[in-house]
């Protein structure tokens, strides 16, 4: 079918097109190109276009003909939602209101949302399955679980087939080194620990070393890119003959952040520098998804499951774009 990808010039995005494609499905990709890289979009159609423009998003989606909308475009760093929820707030669930409702005009019924597990906050326990209550700390994870309940609210009253995906660490690179993560600002912990194996920045920081984690620092679950935009596909297909859904994606086990960076160091062979400091406000022990629901109704399962796979993907995207993408928005 024909698909709109809304940040297919993003980093999950542009790997989401890769999966469309192998599919057998037709991206067509809106971005603004604020944030992403038009190289990443590879030979997919790119319609620059801002969502705040309502009336141009209508047109570009009458043009596309497409049958269902895939939505990765939002600013999504959860340090810069706190200094800044007003954009967040505009970005991420005004412009999808305004996408919801261009599709609505031009008879477009499906929708695949790239959700987070911000939305449970500071869970009391782990493994996280997708009951859990919805307690996001941030601006970031407040938009996500707003988006959510915007969409059962349009299944309900406007007859919306959606699924959402809230999704955990998303890591690593196209196997082949040809796609990548490229944010500047970074955030990321491992493509922050191979820019340190480069020696594109002077260190690492630790932030606490004190949780209830056996070696003290966070935990958190890496689920592989590709992975993730394959769990979009399965998705996208399944709304074909399902109403709505909405799955954890993550591998279901947890690395702490002193294990990634020796995992990193043995995929490197390069010494990473690191600085240990107090705990972040508001930064969870341990954050482990469980993908059961997906892997039991979907029949979806990682194909790049291991830390090691994942840090060697990534490795192989930085060391040969040390600089990322030639473009830069």
């Amino acid at each position: 079918m024909k698909v709109v990808v809304t940040g297919g010039a993003g980093y999950v995005g542009s790997h989401a097109l890769a999966e469309l494609k192998s599919a057998g499905h037709e991206p067509v990709v809106f971005d603004d190109l604020s944030e992403g890289h038009a190289e990443a979009t590879g030979e997919s159609g790119l319609v620059r276009v801002d969502l705040a423009d309502e009336a141009r998003v209508f047109k570009a989606l009458c043009e596309s003909r497409a049958e269902a909308v895939m939505h990765f475009a939002a600013s999504a760093s959860v340090g810069e939602s706190v200094e800044e929820p007003q954009k967040y707030y505009f970005n991420n669930v005004v412009n999808t209101l305004r996408l919801l409702r261009a599709m609505r005009s031009a008879g477009i019924e499906r929708f695949v949302f790239s959700s987070s597990c911000t939305v449970y906050g500071i869970p009391q326990r782990t493994p996280i399955t997708e009951d859990f209550p919805l307690a996001p700390m941030s601006p970031y994870g407040r938009t996500k679980a707003a988006v959510e309940g915007i969409l059962e609210d349009y299944a309900s009253a406007y007859g919306l087939r959606y699924a959402s995906l809230r999704y955990f660490n998303a890591a690593g690179a196209m196997p082949d080194g040809s796609l990548g993560e490229d944010h500047e600002p970074e955030t990321h912990l491992i493509p922050l620990v191979i820019r340190a194996a480069l020696g594109l920045r002077e260190r690492i920081s630790i932030y606490g070393t004190d949780y209830p984690t056996p070696d003290g620092t966070c935990i958190r679950d890496y689920i592989h890119v590709l992975d993730i935009a394959r769990a979009h596909v399965l998705a996208l297909e399944a709304l074909a003959d399902r109403q709505s859904m909405t799955y954890n994606l993550g591998i279901g086990q947890g690395h702490s952040v002193k294990e990634v960076i020796e995992e990193a160091r043995r995929v490197t062979g390069r010494d990473i520098p690191v600085e240990e400091g107090p705990r972040r406000p508001g930064d969870p022990p341990a954050l482990v998804s469980s993908p059961q629901k997906i892997k039991a109704e979907l029949g979806w399962e990682a194909r790049l499951a291991s830390l090691r796979q994942i840090i060697e993907t990534a490795w192989r995207w930085h060391s040969t774009h040390p600089q990322g993408f030639a473009s830069k928005g």
